[in-house]
C-alpha cells in the first residue's frame, strides 16, 4: 500500500480534546477501510500566516498512513464535511520519516536552548559595545526643513 503524510489544521476555538478525537476517528475510518496509522503528532496551536475563516491561528496535527487510495478519499471528504477542519493537505511519500518530524525537532531544540539559557535577564545587554550616549532628538534639529527654506529663499 502507498505511503502517506497528511497533515489537518483545526479552528482555534476547538478544544486540544475535540482535535484528538477528530484524529481518533479519522484513524478508525483508515483502519475500517484496510490501512494502518503509523504515527500521529500533535503539534499544537500554531500562529497562521494569513487568516484562514477569520482564524488567526489553528490546531495543527500530523499522521503518517499506510493505506489504500480509498481510505484517503474517505478522510479527506470527511474533513471537507467537519465544520473545525480548515486546511488539509496529503502528500504521497517514499518512506515515512524515522523518529520526530520537523516540527516536533524543533519544538524540542527550542525547548533545550530556553532550558540552557535559563532566566539571565541579559538579554538586551549591548556586551563589549557600550553605551549610545547622547542623541539629539528629531524635533531638536531639522536639517531637512533648513535647507527647503534656504532652497525656497533663493
Amino acid at each position: 500500500m502507498p505511503l502517506y503524510e497528511h497533515v489537518y489544521l483545526a479552528r482555534q476555538d476547538a478544544s486540544a480534546q475535540q482535535v484528538e478525537e477528530l484524529t481518533g476517528q479519522l484513524k478508525g475510518v483508515v483502519e475500517n477501510l484496510g490501512g494502518s496509522v503509523a504515527k500521529t503528532e500533535y503539534w499544537g496551536v500554531k500562529s497562521l500566516s494569513y487568516r484562514l475563516r477569520k482564524n488567526r491561528k489553528a490546531h495543527f496535527t500530523l499522521m503518517n498512513l499506510d493505506a489504500p487510495p480509498a481510505a484517503i478519499n474517505e478522510i479527506e471528504r470527511l474533513e471537507r464535511l467537519n465544520e473545525d477542519v480548515l486546511r488539509y493537505l496529503t502528500i504521497r511519500v517514499e518512506e515515512h520519516e524515522a523518529g520526530p518530524s520537523a516540527m516536533m525537532r524543533r519544538a524540542e531544540r527550542d525547548r533545550d536552548r530556553d532550558e540552557r539559557r535559563g532566566d539571565r535577564g541579559d538579554r538586551f545587554d549591548r556586551g563589549d559595545r557600550g553605551e549610545r550616549g547622547e542623541r539629539p532628538r528629531d524635533r531638536e534639529r531639522r536639517p531637512r526643513d533648513e535647507e527647503a527654506e534656504a532652497a525656497t529663499e533663493q
